[in-house]
């Protein structure tokens, strides 16, 4: 056999190893995979229920209620339209969650329609401001920062 002809078969056997990884992978991942919906989406046309997905959106201004037990909390995510999903979660919240911000709550669709998260994700707006310059001008944080970094140089 000559060396061109094994180079060729080299060839189509990295290519054929190459592709069979590549299913086996994407086979072994395939119920690993959360698929991300917008209330919209999950309204219209909802997981399975007990399926783990994630859905994102903004909490819903005054639907924040904490219940007797003072760890689990209901509240309501929306999205560009009214459609609203209720959603239940228990655990500690991060300390950017508040309403009308952004969220994405990892869980699962209970068979009530409630979606039970397992985790939350709160996300904040562009126009942080760090806790020491809040209320302060741009003058006054620019004066501030310049004072911060002299002995810096």
């Amino acid at each position: 056999m000559k060396a061109k002809h094994q180079r060729l078969i080299l060839v189509i056997i990295a290519l054929v190893a190459i592709v069979g990884a590549g299913l086996l992978a994407a086979w072994s991942l395939r119920n690993q995979a959360n698929y991300f919906y917008l209330p919209e989406q999950m309204a219209s046309a909802p997981p399975e229920v007990g399926q783990a997905v994630r859905l994102g959106g903004m909490v819903k201004a005054g639907s924040i209620k904490t219940e007797a037990d003072g760890v689990t909390v209901n509240f309501l995510v929306t999205g560009n339209t009214a459609d609203a999903i209720p959603v239940r979660y228990s655990g500690i919240l991060p300390d950017l969650f508040v309403e009308n911000s952004g969220v994405v709550a990892e869980g699962s669709l209970g068979p009530d329609g409630v979606f039970l998260a397992t985790n939350l994700l709160a996300k904040h707006d562009e126009n942080y401001v760090p806790k020491e310059l809040e209320g302060m001008g741009t003058d006054q944080a620019a004066k501030m920062a310049a004072e911060t970094t002299v002995g810096l140089k």
